[in-house]
């Protein structure tokens, strides 16, 4: 399967994120083969610092790092991907400010609802930042159930049990960007929660030979 066939946006109606940073994940995979969806905030504003690009991509570098200190013994995206693994944006576009706006987010929920459902035997998923959980939420609301994680703040909730059409979901914080080697403490919560999530999606922490 190529992800880009199945996940387009038509329309660019968001006139605040970067458009011309639009990404989808640029990759063939056999959808049977993910067990486990981590969805973090917003696109790069550039193509080569996504989780697909350059080993050095600073999307990939940091979450390889953070899934080597929940125990994954693995060096790079694709040995993640071979273990089942797959990672992807709530929101397609890069954005221009910190926040991103919610009209944004809700919008953008209609592809990841499409993109979540292209993976029939996942069995968790981890939201990594506000924007990925109000994304999974609204994604949740487009098929007629409450919201997933409640209203509060990451600290507070990611110890909680949450799940969505029988999968296990947690939140946690974003594992991309700058804070990620500056915060010590969220560096471990990341690492408990991708550590518990791996154990969840019944993921080997080896990569393929």
């Amino acid at each position: 399967m190529h992800i880009p066939e199945f996940i387009q946006c038509i329309d660019f109606p968001c006139v605040e994120a970067r458009q011309e940073s639009y990404l989808v994940p640029p990759i063939d995979i056999d959808p049977a083969s993910i067990k486990l969806v981590l969805i973090s905030e917003t696109a790069p504003a550039v193509a080569s610092e996504y989780y697909y690009g350059p080993c050095e991509a600073s999307f990939a570098r940091s979450t390889v790092q953070a899934f080597q200190e929940a125990g994954a013994r693995a060096g790079t995206i694709k040995e993640l991907l071979e273990m089942g693994v797959y990672f992807t944006t709530a929101v397609k576009c890069g954005k221009y400010a910190y926040a991103v706006a919610g009209s944004t987010i809700s919008h953008c929920s209609a592809l990841l609802d499409r993109e979540i459902a292209l993976f029939p035997n996942a069995r968790a998923y981890l939201l990594m930042g506000d924007v990925a959980i109000k994304g999974f939420n609204a994604v949740a609301r487009r098929n007629g159930q409450p919201r997933v994680i409640p209203a509060g703040s990451t600290y507070k909730i990611r110890g909680g049990e949450f799940s969505f059409g029988g999968r296990r979901v947690f939140p946690s914080y974003l594992q991309v960007g700058p804070s990620y080697g500056i915060e010590k403490s969220k560096q471990r919560m990341i690492a408990e929660d991708i550590a518990k999530a791996l154990e969840i999606a019944n993921i080997t922490c080896t990569a393929k030979s």
